[in-house]
């Protein structure tokens, strides 16, 4: 297939194929008038590449899961270079989830401290200062 048919099919465009071409993670095979060539490899790889990228790996990281699929395995997570990828991956997201339960904590301390200083009024939405009331 060429390269137009092989973004569509996989949901991006040709510029992101040449540059997946330009990093090694897709092959870079003409046909006889010159154009790129793919076929369903090269679909099963850019289906990885993307998926991976949508669980927010760097493009980096999926190379292993690509060279795991190349050299035979039916999944790209079947080889041990893949799983120290997600393991890596994990260590991150453990630490990244750490930090934001502590900025949502904090926050959630401001609010009910700020709450407990000034309660709305009854009846009534508070206002802020900078704006006026409006009209009926």
């Amino acid at each position: 297939m060429r390269i137009g048919e092989l973004a569509d099919r996989a949901g991006t465009t040709t510029r992101a194929l040449r540059y997946y071409e330009s990093r090694g993670l897709l092959p870079a095979r003409r046909d006889g008038s010159g154009n790129r060539s793919y076929d369903e490899e090269d679909l099963r790889l850019l289906l990885e590449i993307r998926q991976l990228q949508d669980f927010g790996f760097e493009l980096e990281e999926t190379r292993p899961f690509v060279e795991c699929l190349r050299s035979g395995h039916e999944e790209g997570d079947d080889c041990p270079a893949s799983l120290d990828v997600y393991r890596r991956k994990l260590e991150q997201l453990d630490a990244l989830i750490g930090r934001l339960t502590g900025v949502r904590e904090e926050i959630a301390g401001r609010l009910a401290r700020s709450a407990l200083l000034h309660p709305p009024a009854t009846g009534t939405a508070p206002l802020c200062e900078l704006t006026t009331p409006m009209e009926d």
